[in-house]
């Protein structure tokens, strides 16, 4: 009984812990048209074929507020060879707009409003949890998640995560 249980609880393991590390397919992203901080309608397709960063905020999230100036330097520093994408998980464009130009978010900010979350959970955010960060290369692959805050050192290592697709 014992030869058969351990293979069987290892076999468990090892099939719960792969489906945890598998990416996610981008397709709800390049599917998704969220409205922008004018409030009017973007379809995300437009960003398909570009390495990207695509971070997921809120404006109660403090998290999000320490991430924004390190996710504009990342920007500024790959200019032309690497988009930032925020989606704010907001209802307004004008609360969202406002608190874009308080943060000098320079990059395109759109407003997910009730889209938001499922949108999260389609990319591999389960929990909802924010921030929320995925890193997609010019191939459309998902090729980075992470729920939570991330440092210049993480998203250095996410560009060039991003850039490295062919």
């Amino acid at each position: 009984m014992k030869r058969i249980l351990a293979p069987l609880i290892f076999g468990l393991f090892w099939a719960l812990t792969a489906t945890a590390d598998e990416m996610p397919s981008s397709a709800p992203l390049f599917a998704a048209t969220l409205n922008g901080l004018d409030d009017k309608p973007v379809a995300l397709e437009r960003y398909k074929g570009k390495p990207l960063i695509v971070n997921f905020w809120a404006r109660w999230c403090g998290p999000c507020r320490v991430e924004i100036p390190e996710l504009i330097t990342l920007r500024k520093a790959h200019k032309g060879k690497l988009e930032v994408l925020g989606i704010g998980i907001e209802d307004k464009a004008d609360a969202a707009k406002e608190f874009a130009r308080a943060y000098e978010m320079d990059y395109p900010v759109f407003v997910a409003g009730a889209n938001g979350i499922p949108l999260m959970q389609a990319l591999g955010n389960g929990k909802g949890g924010l921030p929320f960060t995925i890193v997609i290369d010019r191939n459309g692959q998902v090729v980075q998640k992470k729920m939570g805050i991330m440092k210049k050192a993480d998203l250095d290592a996410a560009a060039e995560l991003a850039l490295k697709g062919r």
